[in-house]
């Protein structure tokens, strides 16, 4: 080990400082032991007091900070890109999570690119509140010597479309940083317009990180920047691993209002390795019958060759296996009312809140079933965008499952418009995949969602409905740990003999003791309607002893209403219990937030 060796020949250090520091080094993989060891050389380079036997390592005097934003892990992997590009080049890059940057060295910055998402009504990604709140305080500092680059990612279906991204870009600029490349802002299918972006970037930077001097060509950057693909997961977003779909089951009464399927996956063969709070991306086939119905109602025949990313296939393979047709966006409409010289789209489109409400109610064959027309195969591709995979958070424990992963899905299924729907990728699962299969997946890490690392911590859940899947994933983690830790869970859903998921598991560690507190809220079992945030605040002084005993406190689901709720009785209860008022009370959250005690897995 290159650290290892580096200590043996370095200034003296106690028997114990050395056994020490081997422990820790021999956690690390070869790249980052490699890092370390140029980062300690460079550390002691600048004091004046290099390391005996270590080969100089040149720091350069700038450095190219990447920061992500990120909800799904969409923002992580471009700054990845972007770190892995720059280093490439011999810049040195430092790429980190916005969760994990010490808002304070802002003012330290030279050369700053931001990637984010926006989550919700325009609000940053859970990992970015910290950061977006200090930038927008009193707090920040003037920023004229920063450089900047801001990346959007988002959703056009969504009125708030890459907001985020809009508030740090126009905030740095009033501070007074420059910024090197206009922002972009990119729709879901953002792969090709981010690495032209990416491209933009780096040839702005390349002169001035030239005029940079160093003494060796060894640059010390961030390590995970310069991780090859067999040092990590070999499966990616990009590189799906097939695998087999072992079972899916219902896990929902019979007269339930909900379809809840719970899936279990074989990861045999694969290698892939996953934590507690990771999800797994899931890649589906649209429905054959809607397929047909599609090229019906546009008068295209099923053979017909398209062009698409640079491949040529036959219409049908592109909209099976390639093309979004569940979720709507703004750009169909726009693209298939020009092909169609539709004039009631067309005065849609020029009306982005009625174009809104309108995409809110219907599904893409909603809209051509409104307005068939006779185009041409390559239009109707051209309309449609690329399709993405689902993301499903994960509800085993590799330690308790190994070579398996096990999701808890909810089925999307309703009626509008006279016709039956079914979501793309819950439909697929559900109903058209048959046990025996195959399926193509990757794992999406989530390190903003993690167990805490001391076992005797205890840990508040929040998870009503499909939310109640990470916290299995948790209860199984702790279970093979052995860890002492109490483990108090709140779980909701609206009846107690139809849906109570996962009802004899939780029940059995409840009698083991490994779930020291279940607390369950059934919501059409009583006159009045009860819910988990309900049950939070008749349990408040305890709930509140909790948390000041360090507890973990974790919330899972749907993230456009529960989990305000919830937000709020979380306020309400450290209001009245712990005599604050309305701002601490929600300092106290954030302080909860930044010592990642307060962590959100929601949709």
């Amino acid at each position: 080990m290159l650290l290892s060796s580096l200590v043996a020949q370095a200034s003296p250090l106690s028997e114990q400082q050395i056994t020490q520091l081997q422990g820790l080094v021999s956690q690390l993989n070869p790249i980052q032991q490699a890092w370390v060891s140029g980062y300690l050389a460079a550390s002691a380079q600048l004091a004046g007091q290099a390391l005996p036997g270590a080969a100089a390592v040149a720091v350069p005097s700038a450095t190219l900070t990447v920061l992500f934003g990120s909800q799904t892990g969409n923002a992580k992997h471009v700054a990845q890109d972007i770190g892995n590009v720059a280093t490439a080049k011999g810049f040195a890059v430092k790429v980190q999570d916005l969760a994990e940057y010490k808002a304070a060295n802002l003012k330290n910055e030279r050369y700053l690119v931001i990637v984010t998402s926006t989550y919700g009504e325009g609000e940053p990604p859970e990992n970015a509140i910290s950061f977006y709140n200090f930038l927008f305080s009193k707090k920040a500092p003037q920023l004229p010597e920063l450089r900047y680059a801001v990346l959007g990612l988002g959703d056009t279906s969504y009125e708030f479309f890459c907001k985020t991204a809009q508030d740090f870009d126009q905030r740095l600029a009033a501070l007074g940083a420059q910024a090197i490349v206009s922002r972009a802002d990119l729709d879901v299918d953002y792969a090709a317009a981010a690495s032209a972006w990416q491209q933009q970037l780096i040839t702005k930077l390349e002169p001035e990180f030239a005029k940079v001097p160093t003494a060796s060509a060894e640059v010390i950057s961030w390590p995970g920047a310069t991780q090859t693909a067999a040092a990590a997961n070999s499966y990616s977003k990009q590189q799906p691993f097939s695998a087999e779909l072992y079972t899916k089951q219902k896990i929902t009464g019979r007269d339930s209002t909900k379809d809840v399927r719970h899936i279990e996956i074989s990861l045999a063969g694969s290698g892939l390795t996953y934590q507690p709070g990771d999800a797994l991306g899931v890649y589906f086939s649209n429905d054959p019958a809607l397929v047909r119905e599609l090229l019906l109602l546009t008068g295209i025949a099923g053979d017909t060759p398209v062009e698409l990313a640079g491949q040529r296939l036959t219409v049908t393979q592109a909209l099976t296996d390639e093309l979004e047709l569940t979720q709507s966006y703004p750009a169909f409409i726009d693209k298939y009312a020009q092909a169609s010289a539709n004039e009631v789209l067309l005065a849609l489109v020029a009306d982005k809140t009625a174009l809104r409400a309108y995409l809110a109610e219907r599904q893409v064959i909603d809209i051509v079933r409104e307005h068939p027309a006779l185009i041409n195969a390559q239009q109707l591709v051209d309309a449609l965008r690329k399709q993405q995979p689902r993301l499903y958070s994960i509800a085993s424990a590799q330690a308790e499952v190994e070579e398996e992963v096990h999701l808890t899905v909810g089925v999307v299924r309703y009626d509008a418009f006279g016709k039956p729907h079914l979501g793309g990728a819950s439909g697929f699962l559900a109903e058209r995949l048959a046990e025996g299969s195959s399926i193509k997946v990757f794992v999406e890490s989530n390190n903003n969602f993690r167990l805490p690392e001391n076992d005797d911590t205890p840990v508040i859940m929040i998870g009503p409905g499909t939310g109640i899947a990470p916290f299995r994933a948790f209860l199984q983690e702790r279970d093979a740990r052995g860890a002492s830790g109490k483990n108090w869970l709140f779980f909701g859903n609206p009846h107690f003999t139809q849906d109570f998921l996962y009802q004899v598991e939780l029940q059995n560690y409840l009698k083991q003791g490994l779930l020291s507190k279940l607390d369950v809220a059934f919501s059409r079992d009583t006159a009045e309607k009860v819910y988990v945030q309900h049950k939070l605040l008749k349990q408040a002084a305890e709930v509140w002893q909790w948390l000041e005993q360090g507890a973990h406190l974790y919330i899972c689901g749907d993230g456009a209403r529960m989990a305000k709720d919830v937000h709020q009785a979380l306020l309400t209860i450290i209001q009245q219990q712990g005599g604050k008022d309305e701002a601490a009370a929600q300092q106290y959250l954030d302080q909860l937030r930044v010592a990642k005690r307060y962590q959100k897995d929601v949709y």
